[in-house]
């Protein structure tokens, strides 16, 4: 039985004619299952695009910063994120916000090391602000780090900028 993406409580599942239940999968699970070790940092890159055009959790591919880190950096079009959480939350509200994204990958290059990785790429993208209907578009720059960890590929840095002429 498919669940809608986010439900809470149990799906029951039958056991050689004994009734088990277990958990729902929240959308954050379901984003460790798919992208899980077996991801490359191309492929992770590639996943957070197609997170992104789907409307899918994009918070997962944060990954956690640990004791004695300085707090990693998330600059946006218009913002700068400081911390993990304030970059989770600020994904989580731009997903909420946001709608009929366009990600167009125009660049993409990739350069991977045991545990971390680093890459740039040209994205054309634009989205409709939710509440006033506006749609914007930009040409971008994405450039970023990656760290594996045991959870797979998570992003420790990322700077999107839009390029403008002058």
């Amino acid at each position: 039985m498919k669940q809608p993406l986010g439900t809470t409580g149990s799906v029951p599942t039958a056991v050689g004619g004994i009734e088990n239940r277990r958990p729902l999968a929240t959308p954050e699970h379901l984003f460790a299952e798919r992208v899980a070790s077996r991801m490359n940092a191309r492929e992770t890159v590639r996943s957070y695009y197609d997170a992104l055009r789907a409307g899918d959790p994009l918070a997962p591919y944060v990954a956690d910063e640990r004791d004695g880190d300085d707090p990693y950096v998330k600059f946006g079009v218009s913002e700068r994120l400081v911390g993990g959480d304030e970059i989770r939350e600020g994904l989580r509200t731009q997903t909420e916000t946001t709608t009929d994204w366009r990600v167009t990958s125009r660049d993409l290059r990739v350069t991977e090391r045991d545990d971390h990785a680093w890459f740039s790429d040209a994205v054309a993208m634009a989205w409709t602000d939710a509440e006033s209907g506006r749609r914007r578009e930009f040409d971008t720059r994405w450039s970023g780090t990656l760290a594996r960890t045991d959870g797979g590929w998570r992003f420790v840095g990322l700077h999107v900028s839009a390029a403008v002429d002058r």
